[in-house]
Parts: structure tokens; sequence; C-alpha cells
């Protein structure tokens, strides 16, 4: 069944739209530094998320979770000349390569990093200002960034949180992170101000728009 699935992801990849060469050199290097290779979006959801800032016509985006930008890089690509992504990192190692990579992009201006804990920089950003939101971050603060997320998304803004089945534990949470993934998907599920739609894209994808 596992071959089945990771066939089926390839064939999904070679049936998606080509990814620019700079982020084939980011996830190069990712790989080589980090040795964390599945911690990168890759192109399938990259192209996906990409699209559903375009199709959305948003503005103003956030990103909880950096890694080394190329969710961020992928999401600018699909944003018009005047919007803005704050993307949010608390490592220094991590937002040194990504910073790198923003300013060999023809979208830097589009990208601003903010360094430091997410909790801290999402207070600064005002209620119902924010079109876009895309987590992917510390699991077990996954249920603080929803009402964050919630707070400073605007009507009808939409929230794509990626690892929302985490490789499949969610059924049988046995640890920390698992165990605040489900209470998040939980949380998503009973939301009545919310529409959503869980997801199977890679390793899930649970896309969330506000009433």
């Amino acid at each position: 069944m596992e071959l089945v699935l990771k066939e089926i992801e390839r064939y999904a990849g070679r049936h998606t739209g080509p990814v620019p060469r700079l982020l084939k050199e980011l996830e190069r290097e990712t790989i080589e530094r980090t040795g964390m290779a599945n911690m990168l979006t890759g192109s399938v959801e990259g192209s996906f998320l990409k699209m559903l800032v375009r199709i959305s016509g948003a503005r103003r985006v956030v990103e909880i979770g950096t890694f080394t930008g190329y969710t961020a890089l992928m999401i600018a690509a699909g944003l018009p000349e005047e919007a803005e992504l704050t993307t949010m990192e608390i490592s220094k190692r991590f937002a040194e390569i990504a910073e790198r990579y923003f300013k060999k992009s023809p979208d830097r201006k589009k990208i601003k990093m903010v360094l430091g804990p997410a909790k801290d920089s999402l207070k600064g950003i005002a209620d119902e200002s924010i079109d876009f939101i895309f987590i992917d971050a510390d699991k077990g603060s996954y249920p603080l960034y929803y009402g964050e997320s919630k707070r400073i998304l605007k009507r009808g803004g939409i929230i794509a949180a990626d690892n929302a089945l985490w490789y499949g534990r969610v059924l049988d949470p046995q640890d920390d992170d698992s165990r605040a993934v489900r209470r998040f998907n939980e949380i998503v599920k009973t939301d009545k101000d919310v529409e959503k739609v869980l997801l199977t894209i890679r390793d899930g994808v649970y896309l969330i728009r506000k009433k």
C-alpha cells in the first residue's frame, strides 16, 4: 500500500506544473544542510497553495512557519505585485537560508520575514486584516495558532493548515504532537464559524474558510 501511495505521489508530481530553478536549488540545499526533506511542502502542495492564493484574490497573507522558504516563494509567486506575505520563523538557521533565496527571487518585494516566536508576532496583527493564512509550524501550538488565525482573518478569508493527518498518527495519537494535531482537527471540525474540508494532499491539508 505504501508503495502505491508513493507511486501516486510521484505521478501527481509529474502532472503538476514545473517549479522554477531557484526552488529546485533551494530544495537541494535544504536536504543537504538540514536533512529534513519531509519538512518541504514539495511541488504539488506548493503549487496547490500558489493556485489557492491566486484564485482567492488574496492581498495580505501570513505564513506561520517559514522553514527554508520554499512555501513562501511558491505563495509569493501567486500574489499580485502590490500584495504582501509576512512569513514567521523562530529558527535563525532556517531563516538565514530562506532570506538568501528570497533575495534571489523576482517576488522578493512581496515577502517580509519576521524572526521570533509566531505566538508573539501574531499579536501585532490587527483583527480581520488578513486574507489567507498558511499554518506549518510546531504542532503543539496548532490550537493556539488557529485561534489567532481566526482573529486576524477577514470574513471569507482562508486558512490552510499543513500536516493535518500527521503521518496517520492522528488516528491513534501516542505523543504530544500527535495529540495536539488531533485536538486541532477536532476544534476545526466542531467550529460553526467556518466551512472546512480535510484534504489528503501529501500529509493532509485542512482547508478552512471563515464565514
